[in-house]
């Protein structure tokens, strides 16, 4: 098993300092916990491409066409600066410019209205210029957040733990939604606590949970993950207010590669401690009909049911 750091909290005996005017807080969930980072140096500019990846279909719209207007309203502007710039405008006067910017910024180009000054053209040009570079860079994010891979997997709400061929084992089953396959895919377990050293500091600790099988040639449907119990688990021992003490989480990391696509598929799930269920097994959702065809029902697959342990004679 390995271990590793990843946060420090902030003493409460430290002030905070208050932001300058470069930077600014900024809300991120982490391993199922909430924090709020102060002094973020935030520079919109220069990471719009995050933005435009990590933002909403609808939020992405929403500003591309804000600044659609925003832009035209600009080159409208400068274009009623010179009232004989645009030849045939209609309707005169500021919503004529408009609307021809509109025109010349998407190249459509219908033809009534033209530049006819030296002023005009020289606008004109410009603004074809950024419309057929917006156009470009638009069309790319967008076919970058359309084209992404992402994977269906189907996460069980609750890990539990149980005999299984005579071992104690945690167990985490999941399954492929979409039905295909996806070749070599593997599967990492993390167990995430909080621990105090002797220095009285408290910090998140990162433990490594060995699975029997990591690694499945073919997931097409379900896939049933097993730690085994022993005297080197982080759960040997231990009863659910051990890991409440702890704020235990676990995560669950998929990775393969989708057939149909020939795309790497990733998928990622947090389990809470509360999410825990000792000493329960999941129920079985698959079943035969009278023709021996296999059904599997996964409206059933969060269902769990207490273990019963038999005496041994």
């Amino acid at each position: 098993m390995q271990d590793d750091n990843i946060a420090t909290p902030v003493h409460p005996r430290i002030p905070m300092k208050k932001n300058t005017s470069h930077t600014s807080s900024q809300k991120v969930e982490i391993g199922g916990r909430k924090f709020v980072a102060h002094g973020v140096d935030v520079k919109f500019f220069h990471d719009t491409y995050h933005y435009a990846m990590t933002s909403s279909w609808p939020k992405f719209f929403v500003s591309f066409a804000a600044f659609f207007v925003a832009l035209n309203f600009a080159f409208g502007a400068l274009y009623a600066l010179d009232p004989n710039a645009i030849a045939n405008l209609y309707p005169s006067g500021f919503w004529g410019a408009f609307f021809f910017s509109v025109e010349t910024l998407a190249t459509v180009g219908y033809g009534d209205m033209h530049p006819q000054t030296v002023y005009g053209h020289i606008i004109s040009t410009i603004e074809i210029f950024t419309g057929m570079s917006g156009i470009a860079m638009v069309t790319g994010v967008m076919f970058a957040r359309f084209s992404r891979p992402k994977a269906k997997i189907l996460f069980t709400k609750h890990p539990v733990t149980y005999r299984h061929n005579g071992q104690h084992v945690l167990s985490i089953r999941i399954a492929n939604t979409r039905l295909n396959i996806i070749s070599e895919a593997s599967a990492k377990l993390r167990l995430l606590r909080v621990e105090t050293t002797a220095e009285n500091v408290k910090f998140v600790k990162i433990i490594d949970l060995p699975l029997k099988r990591d690694q499945h040639p073919m997931f097409s449907l379900g896939w049933n993950l097993f730690h085994v119990i022993d005297e080197h688990s982080p759960f040997y021992r231990q009863t659910a207010k051990d890991f409440e003490k702890f704020q235990a989480r676990l995560i669950l990391s998929i990775e393969g590669v989708d057939d149909t696509t020939s795309q790497t598929m990733r998928a990622r799930h947090l389990y809470p401690w509360e999410t825990f269920r000792f000493n329960h097994r999941y129920k079985d959702i698959s079943s035969n009909d009278s023709q021996m065809t296999s059904h599997l029902d996964f409206s059933r697959f969060d269902e769990i049911e207490e273990e019963v342990l038999q005496n041994e004679s």
